[in-house]
């Protein structure tokens, strides 16, 4: 994800038919907010000088200098993470940090603050305390990776003094005894990059998010090679194939000039497996181009040629080119939004009725459709078909259920064996073809409010007991399994809602903590967070992200939602009005479109 500076939009209601049902909280003006295409910042230098380490003596305030702290730690070589941080300290205070040997196994304690951090004046000894009110994010480790917490505390305490000789600062006399730093230190001084696993029947690349400080392009392509032996990522792992055991990296990575050398201990080293690692480093290494030589026990055994292979191979399959619907009035019609592509409903009418959510999507040269209908007596049915151009039938599942999310398709599955995913009453099913649902178990708390498939298909997000999940899809011939889910730290309680905005973002809705309700953006780990609109004033029933990215005729990070029984759409943020909805007939009710959905 390429980093972009925020850009500020006015949010107001624009001219047309818009129905909004009396009392549903959302305003007729808005203040300024942040337009949804805004990612999350990735930050750091792949070639560039990193940022200054803070000092100490950068700030004689207490929350300034605690802040500088929690920056610490972050800012510069793992080795030398306690050192930096142990120069903020009191002699007095060393004890309460111990010194770690040098070496870059260090892990740092990353949190999130909940509030601004609060100080209490000097007492009469000179003396102030500073108070953290944190949610844990996680471990960031030596592989890049960036793990579950470790700790529960949901309150620091650091205690200070002034510095002597008088004048030269502050010193901590009490603190954590872990080496803690911030998500947005973090922010600062590491960027995100994807490393690429194969699946399991090695037939496409599943993204696996690292944590990246500012290094020269030689040294990046050591640490790629070292994360690929050490293997993915925990959660990702059961969804995943790694390189063989004891496969390491001899030595670093040389070269420049778009010619690299790579050296390694490869147990098994045929010509497969050494193309395969060649394609996951080329989609490892976007940023560079040229030659890449693989060396085995330093003997030349295959070459690369990055870009090539970029252009040759793609990772997975990307979809068709995204177009947009939404259900108005209990039928799906295509969406008119500006210059954007428009499609085809690929339903004949005596399918396309009744419809209250649907996912259909395109694989090669087939069209799925899955589409949750109203059945007798308030329940909800699933009805799912495959096609070439159109899907001529829908198959009913044969139960019934009081609540159903919208369902997503898998994507790694092939055409002959088709299949998605659906939470209904609470738990979560998988589904094929015909329309034949199958119960899915889960070690999760609460009941599944809604899943969502990733691009590549070995991922999904789960929501459940109002907190959102990630976990890795396994496919072995044709029978979906998941691995155990991991759950995401997250600002927003009561999550609805989440999909997938691009290979390692999510965007999901909940309350933030304010009690309103919000939609934010939040990384594959849960490390970045982002609030991208902060006062949606309505809960958020239905949510769908495109993926793709932004070369396929969508700006990137694009995503619409259902609140209040009305549809939106962000960049910009605005309602999805009736005169955009194609092929109403004449003489339709005058109803606000719903439940919308992109097709790719």
């Amino acid at each position: 994800m390429r980093a972009s500076r925020a850009r500020r939009l006015v949010v107001g209601l624009l001219a047309g038919v818009l129905l909004l049902p009396a009392g549903c909280g959302i305003p007729a003006e808005t203040d300024v907010q942040v337009d949804g295409s805004v990612p999350v910042a990735e930050p750091g230098s792949l070639n560039g000088p990193p940022a200054p380490p803070p000092a100490p003596t950068d700030s004689d305030e207490p929350v300034p200098f605690i802040e500088n702290y929690l920056r610490a730690a972050a800012a510069g070589e793992r080795d030398q993470a306690y050192a930096r941080a142990r120069t903020f300290l009191a002699d007095e205070a060393r004890d309460q940090l111990p010194g770690k040997p040098q070496t870059s196994e260090i892990e740092l304690t990353v949190v999130r603050l909940r509030a601004k951090p609060e100080s209490t004046p000097p007492n009469n000894q000179g003396t102030s305390t500073v108070r953290l009110k944190v949610q844990q994010v996680g471990v960031l480790r030596a592989d890049g990776t960036l793990g579950p917490p470790a700790a529960t505390d949901t309150e620091y305490v650091f205690e200070l003094r002034r510095a002597e000789p008088a004048g030269t600062g502050l010193l901590i006399t009490s603190l954590p005894t872990v080496l803690l730093t911030s998500d947005s230190a973090l922010r600062e001084y590491y960027r995100q990059h994807k490393v690429y696993f194969w699946n399991s029947d090695l037939t496409r690349l599943v993204p696996d998010l690292r944590y990246l400080p500012a290094v020269p392009t030689e040294r990046l392509v050591t640490e790629v090679v070292k994360w690929l032996a050490g293997g993915p990522s925990d959660w990702l792992a059961p969804g995943v194939t790694g390189l063989p055991d004891r496969t390491r990296p001899i030595n670093n990575a040389t070269g420049g000039n778009s010619q690299w050398e790579v050296n390694l201990d490869m147990p098994g080293a045929n010509e497969g497996r050494l193309a395969r690692l060649g394609t996951q480093l080329a989609w490892s290494l976007p940023e560079l181009t040229g030659q890449l030589d693989l060396k085995i026990q330093n003997q030349k055994r295959f070459s690369v040629d990055l870009e090539r292979e970029r252009g040759t191979h793609a990772a997975y399959p990307p979809g068709a080119d995204p177009t947009r619907f939404s259900v108005y009035d209990g039928v799906i019609h295509p969406l008119a939004l500006g210059s954007e592509r428009r499609g085809a409903v690929p339903l004949p009418p005596a399918e396309n009725r009744n419809v209250v959510s649907a996912s259909i999507a395109r694989a090669d040269e087939q069209v799925l459709a899955a589409l949750v209908v109203a059945a007798p007596g308030r329940r909800l049915r699933l009805k799912a078909g495959t096609g070439a151009e159109q899907v001529a039938v829908l198959h009913p599942s044969a139960a019934t259920f009081r609540a159903m999310s919208r369902p997503t398709w898998l994507r790694s599955l092939s055409d002959a064996r088709p299949a998605g995913l659906v939470a209904a009453d609470g738990k979560l099913y998988r589904f094929d073809g015909s329309g034949g649902l199958s119960p899915v178990p889960l070690n999760v708390a609460g009941n599944v409010a809604a899943v969502a498939g990733s691009l590549d298909g070995h991922r999904i997000a789960l929501v459940s007991g109002g907190a959102v999940y990630v976990a890795p899809v396994t496919v072995e011939g044709g029978v979906v399994s998941l691995g155990q889910p991991r759950r995401l730290p997250t600002l927003l309680t009561g999550v609805t809602a989440a999909d997938w905005i691009s290979e390692d973002q999510l965007v999901l809705a909940g309350n933030d903590p304010d009690r309103r309700s919000a939609i934010h953006q939040l990384s594959v780990d849960g490390g970045f967070e982002s609030p991208l609109n902060p006062e949606v004033g309505a809960a958020v029933t239905q949510l769908a992200g495109y993926p793709g990215g932004g070369d396929r005729g969508l700006s990137s990070f694009s995503f619409m939602y259902e609140t209040n029984g009305a549809a939106w759409r962000n960049n910009p943020f605005e309602f999805i009005k009736r005169q955009q909805v194609l092929d109403v007939p004449a003489g339709s009710r005058v109803v606000n479109p719903t439940a919308p959905f992109f097709v790719y």
